[in-house]
C-alpha cells in the first residue's frame, strides 16, 4: 500500500578524526576533520570550515567547500566555494559557485555531468607544456 522511501546514508568525520586512505561512500559525507587520500562519494560532499581533504582526486555529485580542499575535483552537479574556502587543484564540474573571499588556484571547466572525463583525459594546464617553436618562412 505505502512504499517506503530508501534511507539516505550519512557519514560524518568529526574534528578529532584524521583518516589516511581512500574513502568510498554512498549518501552524504561531511568532513570536519582531515582526510588524506582519494575521496569517491556516490552522493554529496561537504567540507566544513575545520575540514581538510588532501589527495589525488575527489569525486561527488554536489560538493560544498568551506574549509580546505587540495585535489583534482570532479563534481557531477555543483561545486560551491564559500567565502572561507581554499581550493588548490583542477576542477571539472556541472556548475560552479564562488562566494567573495574564497581562494582558488587551478584549472576550471564546467560541463554536463555525463561528459565528465576520467582524470587522465584532462587538458594540460597553461604553461605546463614546453612551448613549440614558431616556424617562419623566408
Amino acid at each position: 500500500m505505502f512504499k517506503r522511501k530508501p534511507a539516505t546514508s550519512f557519514t560524518y568525520l568529526s574534528r578529532t578524526c584524521e583518516l589516511e586512505g581512500n574513502v568510498h561512500a554512498e549518501g552524504k559525507l561531511v568532513v570536519d576533520g582531515i582526510v588524506h587520500g582519494i575521496v569517491d562519494i556516490q552522493g554529496d560532499l561537504e567540507i566544513s570550515k575545520t575540514g581538510l581533504v588532501e589527495g589525488q582526486e575527489v569525486r561527488a555529485h554536489d560538493i560544498v567547500v568551506q574549509g580546505v580542499l587540495k585535489a583534482r575535483v570532479f563534481a557531477e552537479g555543483k561545486l560551491m566555494l564559500s567565502g572561507t574556502a581554499r581550493l588548490e587543484g583542477d576542477v571539472v564540474a556541472g556548475s560552479l559557485e564562488i562566494e567573495p573571499g574564497a581562494y582558488y588556484t587551478g584549472y576550471i571547466e564546467t560541463r554536463e555531468s555525463r561528459t565528465l572525463p576520467p582524470s587522465r583525459d584532462l587538458p594540460e594546464l597553461y604553461g605546463t607544456t614546453e612551448p613549440t617553436e614558431s616556424r617562419t618562412s623566408a
